[in-house]
């Protein structure tokens, strides 16, 4: 039972004095001081330690999403070679001018002209009849994007905290097929697990498939279980110095028998010593040691998927700033409940229409003609960990107070009416727990009435 006293010994912080309680005030509805505690949701778990889903059942979900939801690949299954007319279209699908303006950070709208250098920058003229597919994988957090440029681009509402070019984040370990290079030869057109678009080649490694597989399926392995942790310091070894690791990153273990009494001029008893992938000189995959403390949040091997460690797991993030497609070093909603999941094991797709949409685990679907009052029963049943789908958004339940059901989500807006029925809106703009009833996206709209998926991750028996 190591990770339960592993999991208790982190939310030891979150205790609440009764002078914090008495002083505590907040703009957000229905939320008190001891909400923020996630011992206050874990005392209310009846079978804390039950296990959700096996091992086995986690593996065969995985298996399920990958053969039915086009949105999931194995991307060293990728085909060796992609013809002209298939590799274009694959630029083509991410890589469009939008149908309405785009601005830079100045105010300063993008001409036609712009888009031409993005355009030309996908290197098209490149694409032969016959193109070679490479694999990879990623070294460092990183984006990727829907142009091959770093440039930040938003929408008519200039609302800075939407990138409009920000696609999505990956991180250390992940595995990519890489299939076409931009003119300036600084970015991959890459198929990561559940996105296609491009990534600065900085942060990729090309090796060969065998090497890959054997590196992502080793037995014995630590999963990044805190919201970010790094690896050791290294003197004047940067590839594996305070590498960034962001939760459920997963990394093999180097077998003691392989250990010597120093690595890097330091005794690697006290730390995990773990293989890294890392990018040579020439751009190519070789694997170093790195060392992480022990005294960082990880496990060895996946966590096991209770609703202890469910709602453990999503509060290591609360109070986390929001960050579109993995953007500001943090996560938006589907990342962040992606990461959660991922320390179990469990693979989805990445945006939350294609979560909530997807056919795998066990869904309840609203209509939009659906009342409020028909999906209470749903959500009387909720379980902890269950996710509710309104469009563009993701939620997760965590648990029932005052008869209330409560959910934590990484969201940007706070709507609700207030005590003489006005509407308030506000802002949260990062990892948040609120109760679900009282929210609204408008003085005439709730989140209730646009819920259309509740979905429970388990095993879909109809797959």
């Amino acid at each position: 039972m190591r990770y339960i006293f592993v999991s208790m010994m982190a939310l030891s912080s979150f205790l609440l004095s009764a002078e914090e309680s008495a002083t505590w005030q907040s703009d957000v509805i229905g939320v008190e001081y001891a909400h923020l505690a996630p011992a206050h949701w874990l005392n209310k778990l009846k079978t804390p330690h039950k296990v959700l889903m096996q091992p086995s059942e986690i593996i065969e979900f995985n298996q399920q999403l990958i053969a039915n939801n086009s949105h999931v690949v194995e991307p060293l299954n990728s085909p060796k070679q992609l013809s002209q007319k298939a590799l274009l279209k694959k630029i083509e699908s991410i890589s469009k001018v939008p149908s309405s303006a785009r601005y830079f950070v100045d105010g300063k709208k993008l001409s036609s002209d712009d888009f031409d250098q993005y355009i030309v920058n996908l290197n098209k003229n490149a694409v032969k009849p016959v193109n070679d597919i490479q694999f990879a994988m990623v070294v460092s957090r990183t984006v990727m994007r829907t142009f091959p440029t770093y440039d930040r681009v938003f929408n008519q509402q200039m609302d800075t905290d939407l990138d409009r070019f920000q696609e999505t984040g990956v991180f250390p370990g992940d595995t990519l097929a890489v299939l076409h290079e931009s003119a300036d030869k600084e970015w991959y057109l890459a198929q990561h697990y559940h996105y296609l678009a491009w990534i600065p080649k900085e942060a990729v490694a090309i090796g060969n498939r065998e090497d890959i597989l054997a590196y992502r399926e080793a037995k014995s392995f630590v999963v990044v279980t805190g919201s970010k942790v790094t690896t050791n310091y290294v003197p004047n070894q940067p590839s594996v110095s305070q590498v960034q690791l962001d939760m459920g990153t997963r990394l093999p273990l180097v077998p003691h028998t392989k250990m010597v009494n120093q690595i890097y001029g330091q005794n690697p008893y006290a730390s995990y010593v773990v293989s890294l992938p890392v990018r040579g000189d020439d751009g190519s995959l070789t694997f170093s040691n790195a060392l992480i403390a022990r005294h960082h949040d990880m496990h060895e091997g996946y966590l096991p998927m209770t609703s202890e460690n469910i709602i453990a797991q999503g509060f290591k993030f609360l109070g986390e700033r929001y960050g579109w497609g993995h953007d500001y070093d943090a996560r938006d909603c589907t990342g962040f409940i992606g990461e959660i999941y991922k320390t179990f094991g469990v693979l989805m797709p990445r945006n939350s229409g294609q979560q909530g949409a997807g056919k795998y685990a066990i869904n309840n679907r609203f209509t939009k003609d659906q009342s409020s009052a028909s999906k209470m029963p749903v959500v009387n049943q909720m379980q902890v960990g269950d996710l509710i789908y309104i469009p563009g958004h993701v939620m997760m339940y965590i648990g029932e107070d005052g008869g209330q059901p409560y959910v934590i989500h990484d969201v940007k807006g706070l709507g609700y009416k207030d005590a003489q029925g006005q509407f308030y809106r506000g802002t949260l703009n990062g990892v948040s727990v609120t109760p679900l009833l009282p929210l609204q996206l408008s003085a005439n709209s709730s989140y209730l009435d646009r819920v259309y998926n509740i979905k429970r991750v388990r095993l879909n028996p109809a797959n």
